[in-house]
């Protein structure tokens, strides 16, 4: 499936009703460690941003977290890996059966699924349609609130192929990827917000194929923004970037005003900056509405530079090397 016809039906992956496998072995908790690489983690930072008192601690490496073995039995191992085959997350599958751990997998197939089956470990199969981890957003975000019980978020969850209407982001992210073009942009949110900024650097990696950064205010009010403090010695090294600040009117009122004085000191500086509002009449529609933006414009930047934005050839490369 090409990267436009994924972004498309976006919306209809949240018509998905995910189902447990090997329920009757299924630990309900409301702690949990979620084990996942690439866009196999980024629906668990999204739950966060809907809801910040969820407790997840989001693991990104070999093995599992360094927490105690009594903690890690307070939790639910959920074990996330699209393809099925990501090493790290087989390593911490391995890790998490020799502790004896409360386990779950996601996932669409590979050796994770036939582990999952074999060990009869509960698991949500995602559909299988062709595209990318990270684009499959709408099915992986469902399979966490199911194993995570949240029902009536789920029910929410699945408005949203009734009120997202992906073709309409696309004039906008068209015209945003023209404007940054030759430019290496940069995304900052609030804090509650950086999982949607930290998907956007992602978007413009992946399908747009370019260098792509983000950050947090208000930490990098403390840091990051001296950086581009623009001398006539050190202009050079910041004329290629470009700036996007995500608003959400939920956000602090601090916030806001620190990001009103955050882009005025940037311009000032000959900077490009802009904001790009977060709309939508709930928390669940304003993250997907601004990731649908971030698709189009990852798109049309990657036909800007007469790239293409579906594969990840790098990434097959490293495995390859990988193997050696």
């Amino acid at each position: 499936m090409s990267m436009k016809t994924a972004i498309e039906n976006f919306a209809e992956q949240f018509l998905f009703k995910p189902e447990i496998e090997n329920a009757d072995s299924f630990a309900s908790s409301r702690k949990f460690v979620v084990v996942g690489m690439g866009g196999s983690h980024l629906a668990a930072g999204l739950l966060r941003v809907w809801n910040p008192y969820l407790d997840i601690i989001i693991h990104r490496d070999y093995g599992l977290p360094a927490r105690s073995d009594e903690e890690l039995k307070e939790r639910l191992i959920i074990l996330s890996s699209y393809s099925g085959n990501t090493e790290e997350v087989l390593d911490a599958f391995e890790q998490a059966e020799e502790k004896g751990l409360s386990c779950a997998v996601i996932t669409t197939g590979g050796k994770l699924l036939g582990l999952a089956k074999k060990k009869k470990i509960p698991y949500v199969v995602l559909p299988e349609t062709g595209i990318q981890p990270r684009s499959a957003l709408g099915f992986s975000f469902k399979a966490f609130l199911k194993l995570m019980g949240e029902e009536e978020a789920l029910q929410e969850a699945g408005e949203l192929a009734k009120t997202l209407h992906p073709k309409t982001f696309e004039g906008t992210g068209k015209k945003l990827a023209e404007e940054l073009k030759n430019k290496i942009p940069v995304i900052y949110s609030s804090t509650r917000n950086e999982p949607v900024a930290y998907i956007w650097k992602i978007k413009f990696n992946e399908t747009g194929k370019i260098p792509a950064f983000c950050n947090a205010i208000p930490e990098l009010n403390h840091n990051e923004m001296t950086g581009f403090d623009v001398k006539d010695s050190s202009k050079h090294l910041s004329k290629q970037f470009a700036f996007m600040l995500l608003r959400d009117k939920s956000d602090h009122p601090r916030i806001g005003k620190r990001m009103d004085a955050l882009e005025e000191l940037y311009k000032e500086r000959g900077l490009p900056a802009r904001t790009i509002e977060l709309k939508g009449s709930s928390t669940f529609e304003k993250i997907f509405s601004s990731l649908l933006l971030a698709d189009w414009t990852a798109l049309y930047t990657a036909e800007l530079y007469g790239l293409e934005s579906e594969g990840v050839p790098m990434v097959e490369e490293f495995k390859e090397l990988m193997k050696k």
